[in-house]
């Protein structure tokens, strides 16, 4: 009979960095644990939590400055600490969410947690994201020295930490290769405005970072320079970076930046044009998006320049051409005697092999 592990059990067993026996089945409580809804020890609140209402779910690591481990005997305490096991857990449900979703393939995308004031968890280098257990997981600082973990960390750990170091609310990012925002990179454009209110909140205005190769210095210069007043950048050639308050947030802002891009694609191609809302209802929608803690740079823009798409080209929408005008070139050279004798010709042709039942 498959054995039932309860949120006690779940909890014991992130604190050791273990799996749940294969085969076992996961309680709702349990499960909110291995994935890290739930911190170990945190089922003691729930009933607090319940007395004093409602709650939105914070997912946020916070760390008191200052505090980081420094010994190599703190670091590895640190890493293997309840916390920081939970994290690990979370990083690998990402890490499988994303590859689900075919966001990734092969070794493609990573994700980083920044869990101290020069302290990183992120995931290593050639490994399938939808693979992933807590033990692949690494410490790094944000120079990228490796502290902790048995695996490499991902080369372009240093990506995601040129927009850390610009931007205070960044605490995680993750890079993927969501198809359709991807092909917006391919082909160099970038997503225009105005158009979905949920877009506008939770997303802003889609950053556009210029290729330079993935992993080098430049290019964590060029995309920590866009990321700073956008939460999602489109990396020319290349694939999409997001961050948020915590990783769940930033996965949440690659599903809304991939769903944008499909959308206005289809859009695109249905032959009426895209239409905006006004410039006035963007303006209400950043004031949302700042009343929630986002950064939005486009607070001091001028009207005009708000919904400003003129830059956005969308694909060529395939039309059967008009009959041409009588009298015309096109026209003479369509109604060009041979030409009719020889369509003529291959008609009674076919009429002479396929005779009508």
């Amino acid at each position: 009979m498959p054995k039932v592990i309860t949120a006690k059990e779940a909890e014991e067993l992130v604190r050791k960095g273990e799996q749940p026996p294969a085969g076992s089945i996961l309680t709702p409580s349990a499960r909110d644990v291995f994935t890290g809804r739930v911190k170990p020890g945190a089922n003691a609140a729930v009933s607090a939590q319940k007395s004093a209402g409602p709650i939105v779910p914070d997912y946020e690591f916070k760390w008191t400055p200052g505090s980081d481990p420094k010994t190599p005997a703190e670091i590895e305490r640190f890493f293997n600490s309840p916390e920081i096991q939970s994290l690990k857990v979370k990083i690998c449900d990402i890490g499988r969410r994303i590859w689900e979703k075919d966001y990734v393939d092969g070794n493609g995308g990573n994700i980083t947690v920044r869990v101290g004031d020069n302290l990183v968890i992120c995931t290593p280098t050639l490994i399938s994201k939808g693979f992933m257990t807590p033990a692949d997981i690494c410490l790094i600082d944000m120079d990228g020295k490796q502290l902790a973990g048995e695996r490499k960390r991902t080369s372009e750990a240093m990506t995601h930490i040129g927009i850390m170091k610009r931007q205070p609310k960044a605490k995680a990012c993750v890079h993927a290769h969501p198809p359709h925002a991807t092909a917006f990179a391919v082909a160099g454009v970038q997503p225009p405005t105005c158009m979905i209110p949920e877009a506008e909140v939770f997303l802003g205005k889609i950053g556009y970072a210029k290729y330079q190769t993935p992993g080098s210095p430049e290019n964590s210069d060029e995309v920590g320079r866009i990321g700073v007043d956008h939460q999602s950048v489109i990396m020319e050639n290349h694939g999409v970076i997001v961050w948020g308050k915590d990783v769940e947030d930033a996965y949440w802002k690659m599903e809304n930046t991939d769903s944008y891009c499909k959308t206005v694609w289809i859009a695109s191609q249905l032959g009426s044009g895209l239409h905006t809302f006004s410039p006035e209802k963007l303006k209400d929608l950043i004031r949302i998006r700042k009343g929630m803690g986002m950064p939005d740079n486009r607070t001091d823009l001028r009207e005009c320049e708000l919904c400003d798409n003129s830059d956005f080209l969308p694909g060529v929408v395939c039309q059967v051409p008009a009959a041409p005008a009588p009298g015309t070139p096109a026209a003479v050279e369509a109604s060009d005697p041979a030409v009719e004798a020889a369509v003529q010709q291959i008609t009674d042709q076919i009429l002479k092999k396929f005779p009508a039942a």
